[in-house]
C-alpha cells in the first residue's frame, strides 16, 4: 500500500493506514512496508523512493528476476493525414462537437460554453488585480445554490503547459537532447539521488519552470510533438467559490478571482466564452434564516459569503425573521483592495449585516481578522456557544488550488483563525483545551462549522 496524502490535512493518509492495517487483520501478507506520500512536500519523490525498494522486495518474494531497467511504453502513435478527418476533437471531454451542439445536463464531461457577460476590476488602485466575473447560464437549465463552486477551464484544448513537469517527464525529455550537458542535467533531475532531488527542487520547483521554460532553456532538447502531447497532463478545470445567490441572480453565476496579469484586447467585440459546470458543495447556509451566523473570509475568501449575504438580505426583504449575520473581512488597504465595499456597507446600513474589518497595512502595526475575533470574543461565544449559531471560514492558505471541507492544522490564515476559535471556546465556555477541541468537532459533525479553504 502506498498512500497519497498531505501532512497539512487533519487525517493525514488515514485511508492508506487503515487499508494496510485491515489487510493484515484479514490475513494478507505484507510484501513491503506501507508508503506514505506527502503532497505538502514532493509526493512524486516519496513514491519514486518507495518504488525503488518496493520492486526488489516483490521480485524476491515471488522469485521474479528483474532486468533493473525501466521500459518506456508509448500509448499513442503519430499518423499524418493529407486532409483533416471529420472526427477531430478540439477540447471536448467526451462527445464530439459537444461544445458546438450543446445539450444538458452539464457536468465535468459535458461543460456548458457560457458567455462572460461582466468582467470588471474590483481593486481600486493597487498593483494586484481581483476580477468580478459573471457567467451567463440563461436557458442552460443549470441550477446552483449559494456556496457551490463553479468549474472553469480557461483554455478549450487539452494540454496543461503551466504546471511544473514531473520527474518522469524530464527523464523522457532527456532522450531528445543532443547536447550532453543538457541531457545529463535532465537525467540527474529525474534520478532519486540527493543531488538530483535538490537540483529538481531548485531548478524546476523554486524557479517555477514549466515545459515551455525548459524547452527554451535547453535548445538542444527537441522532443517529438506527439510524444510531448502524450507526456503532458490534461488541462484540469479550476474551481471557484460562487459569489452570488440564485435568488437574486438565477441566470448568471458570479465569480471573484485574483489574477496575476490581465489584458483584454476584445472590448466591444462578441462576448468571450468559457466552458463551465457547477459542483455542489456542503458549504451551506442554515435551513432556518433566523439562525445566527459568523463568516470569516479575508481577501477572495469573501466570495461565497457575498452569496450568503444576498440570500439573507432577500429573506429579510420578504419579511422573514433573519438572525445575526456577522462578517469578519480582511485585506491590505481599505482604499485599494476592499472588494465589494459599496455592497457590504449598504447591507450594514440596512441592518442585514454586521461588519468587522481588518486592514492590515492601514496602520503601523498589522491587524488581521484573528485579532478582531479575539477582541469580539463575547459576541463570538454568544453566537456559536449560547445561540447555536453557524460558523464559516473561507480563504486562501498557501498558493495552489486545493479545495477541502475540513480545517487544516497548517500554516496560514486557517491555522491562526482556528487557534483563536479554540481559545475563545476555552475562555468563554469555559472548557479545557481537550473539551474545546471536542466542542469544535461536534460543531463540525452538526454542520454548524464549515471550512472552504484552499492552498
Amino acid at each position: 500500500v502506498f498512500g497519497l496524502g498531505n501532512k497539512t490535512y487533519e487525517h493525514y493518509n488515514e485511508v492508506a493506514i487503515y487499508v494496510d492495517k485491515r489487510l493484515e487483520e484479514l490475513g494478507a501478507t505484507r510484501v513491503f512496508d506501507l508508503g506514505l506520500g506527502d503532497d505538502d512536500a514532493n509526493i512524486e519523490d516519496d513514491f519514486i523512493t518507495w518504488k525503488d525498494k518496493f520492486w526488489p522486495a516483490v521480485c524476491e518474494s515471488f522469485g521474479i528476476e528483474s532486468t533493473g531497467e525501466d521500459v518506456t511504453m508509448r500509448q499513442y502513435r503519430l499518423e499524418e493525414f493529407d486532409e483533416i478527418p471529420d472526427r477531430v476533437f478540439t477540447g471536448e471531454m467526451a462527445r464530439l462537437h459537444s461544445l458546438k451542439n450543446q445539450r444538458p445536463p452539464y457536468d465535468a464531461k459535458n461543460p456548458y460554453l457560457s458567455k462572460i457577460k461582466v468582467n470588471r476590476e474590483l481593486h481600486k488602485s493597487s498593483d494586484r488585480s481581483c476580477m468580478h466575473l459573471e457567467f451567463d447560464i440563461e436557458g442552460s437549465k443549470m441550477r446552483y445554490d449559494a456556496g457551490d463552486h463553479l468549474a472553469v477551464s480557461a483554455l478549450t484544448h487539452y494540454l496543461d503547459i503551466t504546471q511544473n513537469p514531473r520527474t518522469h517527464v524530464l527523464k523522457e525529455l532527456a532522450e531528445y537532447c543532443t547536447d550532453p550537458a543538457e541531457k545529463d542535467k535532465l537525467k540527474l533531475m529525474s534520478s532519486t539521488s540527493p543531488e538530483g532531488k535538490a537540483l529538481y527542487q531548485k531548478w524546476i520547483i523554486e524557479d517555477n519552470r514549466n515545459i515551455v521554460h525548459i524547452l527554451e532553456d535547453m535548445p538542444s532538447c527537441q522532443p517529438a510533438l506527439d510524444h510531448l502531447c502524450e507526456l503532458l497532463p490534461r488541462l484540469q478545470p479550476r474551481y471557484y467559490s460562487i459569489s452570488s445567490s440564485p435568488k437574486l441572480y438565477p441566470n448568471t453565476v458570479h465569480v471573484t478571482a485574483v489574477v496575476v496579469e490581465y489584458t483584454t484586447p476584445t472590448d466591444g467585440l462578441e462576448l468571450p466564452t468559457a466552458p463551465i459546470f457547477i459542483r455542489k458543495s456542503q458549504f451551506r447556509l442554515p435551513i432556518k434564516p433566523q439562525t445566527p451566523i459568523i463568516m470569516i473570509g479575508p481577501g477572495t475568501g469573501l466570495a461565497p459569503f457575498r452569496g450568503f449575504i444576498q440570500e439573507r438580505n432577500h429573506a429579510k426583504e420578504e419579511g422573514k425573521q433573519v438572525g445575526e449575520t456577522i462578517l469578519y473581512f480582511g485585506c491590505r488597504r481599505r482604499a485599494e483592495d476592499f472588494i465589494y465595499e459599496e455592497e457590504l456597507v449598504e447591507y450594514e446600513k440596512n441592518g442585514t449585516l454586521k461588519l468587522h474589518l481588518a486592514f492590515s497595512r492601514d496602520q503601523p502595526h498589522k491587524v488581521y481578522v484573528s485579532h478582531l475575533m479575539e477582541k469580539e470574543a463575547d459576541e463570538f461565544w454568544r453566537v456559536i456557544g449560547e445561540n447555536n449559531g453557524h460558523l464559516y471560514i473561507c480563504g486562501c492558505l498557501l498558493g495552489a488550488i486545493i479545495y477541502i471541507h475540513t480545517y487544516r492544522d497548517a500554516k496560514g490564515m486557517a491555522s491562526d483563525v482556528r487557534n483563536v476559535i479554540l481559545k475563545i471556546i476555552q475562555e468563554k465556555g469555559p472548557m479545557t483545551e481537550q473539551q474545546a477541541q471536542a466542542y469544535l468537532k461536534k460543531m463540525e459533525t452538526q454542520k454548524r462549522y464549515s471550512a472552504d479553504v484552499w492552498s
